[in-house]
């Protein structure tokens, strides 16, 4: 039998052990759907002992309170497109429905953000046009993961991360949709011919990705993750008024990994920004305290100034 050792745990703490028999559950993002929260996860695929990687599906969850959650349903890959796997879930809710905006996964510079719909957010029918984006440029691989739509200026944004044509750095880039577009593949203009948003810093590393957009006033927020996983993977803050032109914070983490010895010591990385009814907002993120070997998703309340965002 494994025995897990884990340091202090936070208030919140979510692993599911489903899939691999040991707390592992990435890239959460948060919805309040039918009388309760939602939080889709990226969820790994049985472990065949080639360490593969193939056959992530997404995890569903839910919650009364934002701490205590329960593991109800998983949204498995479909048809040939998504055969090697799906993950990094965004949920958008509209009137009804919930939309899911998700990207195949081991497919390397192939992978690309596809769409999916529920009336009960468990149940998905896909889009007949997926997959619904990829970039296109010579400053791209053409790869497009991490997908994060945001409803602004009375048009669909969807933020993405890709990679350089050497598949070595990865930035973010935006497209942008009309309202009946129904999220089809040809509704959306890519609206960058460079990254929006690339590493700049020494702790961003090579990487920037995982865009969670919330608007406070006339600002845009942009929380994103720096650094590959467990480099240790940190989160930052952008912040722009078009959705288009972005600029950082600043040149330090806003939420860092964790001191030896704590519950998220190799990272606290992809977060997602959850506004609730009440109007107050929570920082939810993924960290881990040995390399990735468990995945465990917490949270973290969020203040805001006239400077920006600030943890409570």
């Amino acid at each position: 039998m494994t025995t897990f050792v884990v340091a202090a745990q936070p208030e919140m703490y979510y692993g599911d052990t489903s899939r691999i028999g040991r707390p592992f559950s990435k890239d959460p993002h948060v919805i309040r759907f039918d009388g309760r929260y939602l939080m889709y996860t990226s969820a790994p695929p049985a472990e065949t002992g080639d360490n593969d990687m193939q056959g992530w599906g997404i995890g569903v969850a839910e919650s009364t309170d934002l701490i205590n959650w329960q593991k109800i349903a998983d949204v498995p890959p479909e048809g040939e497109l998504e055969a090697k796997g799906i993950c990094a879930p965004c949920a958008l809710v509209v009137n009804d429905t919930v939309h899911l905006f998700y990207q195949t996964y081991g497919n390397w510079r192939n992978d690309a953000i596809c769409h999916a719909w529920s009336t009960d957010g468990i149940h998905f029918t896909r889009n007949t046009t997926n997959p619904i984006f990829h970039p296109n440029g010579e400053w791209t691989s053409g790869r497009a993961i991490d997908a994060e739509v945001y409803l602004f200026n009375n048009q669909y944004y969807l933020y993405f991360a890709t990679r350089d044509p050497d598949m070595r750095t990865q930035m973010m880039g935006v497209a942008v949709s009309p309202l009946d577009g129904d999220f089809k593949r040809e509704s959306w203009t890519q609206k960058c011919d460079k990254p929006i948003l690339a590493p700049q810093f020494p702790w961003e590393g090579l990487c920037t990705e995982g865009a969670s957009i919330i608007q406070k006033d006339d600002w845009l927020y942009l929380f994103y993750a720096g650094a590959y996983n467990n480099k240790p993977q940190q989160v930052g803050v952008a912040r722009s008024r078009d959705g288009l032109t972005w600029e950082k914070l600043s040149n330090k983490p806003f939420l860092t990994n964790g001191d030896p010895g704590t519950w998220n010591s190799s990272e606290s990385g992809h977060p997602h920004i959850f506004e609730d009814q009440d109007g107050k907002t929570y920082l939810f993120f993924q960290g881990n305290n040995d390399n990735g070997n468990t995945w465990y998703i917490s949270k973290v309340e969020i203040g805001w100034n006239n400077s920006g965002p600030y943890l409570k």
